[in-house]
């Protein structure tokens, strides 16, 4: 399993992490996709102070990230970053998994297994 944080990405992460009231050995952030979005699977990025039983369990930097293993084949090899600009601001995801993507980056195909998409809210 290989995930990579940008430098930035991790910063904001770790901001997040401290900024929340639980400070637990296990608390990290919880990475995953979902069915959804306009192009199948959508990201989802949570702050969590408990391991799953089926975690698969990946320390970047400082950073503790768990990705439940439905997820972990569509999440090998993406790289997140944080983007902060005047026009948008937020975590993208530049996956190698992905066949096709939306124009928000917050969806994408990943070939003959991504559900069906619906359209963008």
């Amino acid at each position: 399993m290989s995930i990579i944080l940008t430098e930035k990405a991790e910063l904001r992460l770790r901001t997040f992490l401290k900024g929340s009231s639980d400070r637990t050995a296990e608390k990290g952030v919880r990475l995953g996709v979902k069915d959804g979005g306009c192009n199948g699977y959508q990201y989802t990025l949570d702050i969590t102070n408990k391991q799953k039983p089926d975690d698969i369990v990946e320390q970047l930097g400082k950073v503790r990230v768990y990705i439940d293993p439905q997820s972990a084949p569509l999440l090998n090899g993406v790289v997140v970053d944080y983007v902060d600009g005047l026009l948008e601001s937020g975590f993208k995801f530049e996956n190698p998994n992905a066949t096709g993507s939306c124009g928000c980056g917050q969806s994408f195909q990943a070939g003959d297994c991504t559900p069906a998409a619906v359209p963008c809210s």
